[in-house]
């Protein structure tokens, strides 16, 4: 999953939790999603594509609710002179148990990141994985392994009239593996969160949800190579939904920004400093039921991202996306979700710009009981 995605999930995930009167229930969803992106001519990469098959789980034992997810990847980059760079493999294993101490008030949460992806990558992947890390693309899969790690963290939240607000912190510890082949071992940073939020009614149908998330990552070191280090990053998220007669709107948006990095202690004769950044979005979506299975839901959205150069924010590109939704009850629990979007954009590199499209199509099936 995309770090971006991630910290939307976070930010966007309900304050008063409840635990469920109902029996157990359990969910599982699969499917494959395709994203690719084609660039005009004069760029060094002419096309790059990435197929990911998600498969995700978790069932509700009262107030504990256990959560897996993990994926099969493929991608690949042509560059202008028709070379490629592909690389496939499993993804890591993310194993989540979430405990209500008091239901709707306190929850309690551990992740375990079993590192089942593929590492020590051939140094001719670089430029690929460089590109699928772009915040301004989102592509699912941005990374494949790592050396696992263990994320433990806390949120609380309370009534505050017909609204709820909350707060909750976490803390991640990051374990060590080899990322290049012959590169010496990674050794990430830890990373700790904490995030605010509010949601609650607006009158008339409508609802909104708004969340601020501070995110402060330590150094990665790189055994016998130069450390690197990343500035905090804030991030505010907000979403308004509302009814449209039959159909319901809904807006949202985030604007995320990477401060410069922190001093740090180091005998090391360099660093890298990863630039600070700024991304942007802005979307809306609009579902509309067709009949008592289908529901269809046109959505666009608007991605921006500046990036340091020479001591200033500059453009790094632009994104929008149209796309449309259509959701299937199957039969009973199981459902199918099928989305097409195609992006069309631009990116800017020393002075000159250029232009990308791309499809991104998935089939998803969802069961839940």
């Amino acid at each position: 999953m995309s770090r971006t995605l991630l910290l939307l999930v976070a930010a966007a995930a309900p304050l008063m939790a409840q635990v469920p009167a109902e029996p157990p229930r359990t969910a599982a969803r699969t499917g494959p999603i395709f994203e690719a992106y084609s660039f005009g001519a004069g760029l060094a990469f002419k096309s790059v594509s990435e197929l990911t098959v998600p498969v995700t789980a978790s069932h509700q034992f009262g107030r504990l609710s256990l959560d897996i997810a993990g994926a099969y990847a493929s991608a690949t980059v042509r560059a202008e002179d028709g070379s490629e760079s592909s690389m496939s493999g499993l993804t890591d294993t993310d194993v989540r148990a979430t405990l209500a101490i008091v239901p709707g008030r306190l929850l309690v949460t551990f992740v375990g990141t079993l590192p089942t992806g593929t590492k020590a990558l051939p140094d001719t992947t670089l430029p690929l994985f460089s590109i699928l890390a772009t915040d301004l693309f989102d592509f699912t899969t941005p990374s494949f392994g790592s050396g696992g790690g263990v994320t433990r963290g806390i949120a609380t939240a309370t009534r505050w009239g017909s609204w709820a607000v909350g707060g909750g912190a976490s803390l991640r510890y990051s374990g060590s593996y080899e990322a290049v082949e012959g590169g010496g071992e990674l050794k990430p940073g830890n990373e700790a969160r904490a995030r605010i939020g509010a949601e609650g009614p607006l009158g008339g149908g409508n609802y909104m949800r708004v969340a601020l998330l501070y995110t402060l990552t330590q150094h990665d070191e790189l055994s016998g190579g130069s450390p690197s280090v990343s500035g905090d990053r804030f991030l505010f998220y907000s979403h308004v939904s509302m009814p449209l007669g039959r159909s319901s709107l809904s807006l949202y948006g985030f604007d995320m920004y990477r401060m410069r990095p922190r001093k740090f202690n180091t005998t090391a004769t360099s660093v890298i400093e990863v630039p600070r950044g700024n991304v942007f979005c802005l979307g809306a979506r609009v579902e509309h039921p067709l009949s008592p299975r289908a529901t269809l839901a046109p959505s666009v959205e608007l991605r921006h991202e500046l990036t340091e150069q020479d001591s200033s924010l500059t453009q790094l590109g632009l994104i929008v996306r149209p796309g449309l939704d259509l959701r299937y009850r199957l039969s009973g629990p199981a459902a199918l979700v099928l989305q097409a979007q195609v992006p069309v954009g631009y990116l800017k590199d020393e002075g000159s710009t250029f232009s990308l499209v791309g499809p991104r199509v998935s089939a998803m099936l969802e069961w839940t009981r």
